[in-house]
Order: structure tokens, then sequence, then C-alpha cells
């Protein structure tokens, strides 16, 4: 009788032993997973703001009229177009350190900013066409912004012409 007591008392021993390992294990590499998935997140949404910024400057450079499509799938952040700022940004906050912190950084027309925010870091990615286009929310100068969703937006971007050649774009 007194072995089964010590073989269920050693059972429980191991169980409780196994769950504070996995627990521990846990306790670190969540955190790691998260910051890696931040840190695709803001790569994928690098990848959708060089693809918009290269179909605006095709546009941009070929005849008034010219109009493309861009289709944008946001899984965490907001794409928002300012058109008072000539102005397209990506803001998203993230558990990764993106860029040195309070850093303004340049990668080709796009600017990288990463600024602390208590836990968390804001990235800030933006492309900014001031002197070179002027763009156009719907023919307003109100701001858009995109949010996270499951479903594509489409972005459509067309040339209007104008003074500093004037691009429009429209979200469906």
């Amino acid at each position: 009788m007194q072995k089964r007591g010590q073989v269920w008392v050693e059972t429980v021993t191991y169980t409780l032993i196994t769950f504070i390992m996995i627990g521990l294990v846990l306790s670190f590499v969540k955190p790691k997973i998260e910051e890696y998935q931040d840190r695709t997140l803001i790569e994928q949404s690098t990848k959708i703001l060089k693809e918009i910024d290269q179909t605006i400057r095709e546009v941009g450079e070929s005849a008034i009229g010219n109009k493309r499509k861009v289709e944008v799938l946001l899984k965490e952040g907001d794409i928002e177009i300012n058109p008072t700022n000539n102005s397209i940004s990506f803001i998203m906050d993230s558990k990764y350190t993106y860029s040195e912190p309070n850093i303004l950084i340049h990668e080709g027309n796009l600017n990288i900013l990463t600024t602390p925010k208590g836990k968390l870091k804001e990235v800030k990615l933006s492309l900014n066409y001031t002197n070179v286009y002027t763009l156009r929310q719907d023919n307003t100068t109100n701001t858009k912004k995109i949010t996270k969703s499951s479903n594509p937006y489409n972005l459509y971007i067309s040339n209007k012409g104008g003074e500093n050649r004037e691009i429009n774009v429209e979200i469906d």
C-alpha cells in the first residue's frame, strides 16, 4: 500500500516540475516569437509601400488619365494617405525595434522612424511627395486611413494632370 502512494506522489511531483519547465520556456520564447512576427509584418508593409511608390511614380510619369490598381492587405497597423502633406505613411505599434530609436533612416524613397512608446515601439514608414507630385484623395485633401483587414483593399492610382503633376489616389 505504501509503495502505491509513493508512486502517485512521484507522478504528481514530476508532472508539476514538467509544467513549471514548460511555463519557463514559454515565458522566454513567446516574446521572441511575437517580435519575429512584428518584424515580418513590418517587412511586408515595407514591400507594400515600395509597390505603392513605384506605381505612383509610373503613373506620374505616364500620360494624363493613366490609372493603375494596387492591392493592399494589412494584417496589422494603419496606412494613412495625407494629401495635405503629400505623404503616405504606415504606422504600427511593435514589440520589435525595427531601426535605431528616434533616428530617421532613409531607404530609397522610404523614410523609417522607430519611436519608443512604453513597452512597445511605434514604427512609422513614410513616403513623401512634396515638390514631386500633388496627392489627392477622391479629389479632396482629406486624410484617409486604411486599417487592418482580412480582405485586401484596392488602391486606384490615377494621373489627373495639373500643377506638380497631380496624382489622385482613390480607395475602393
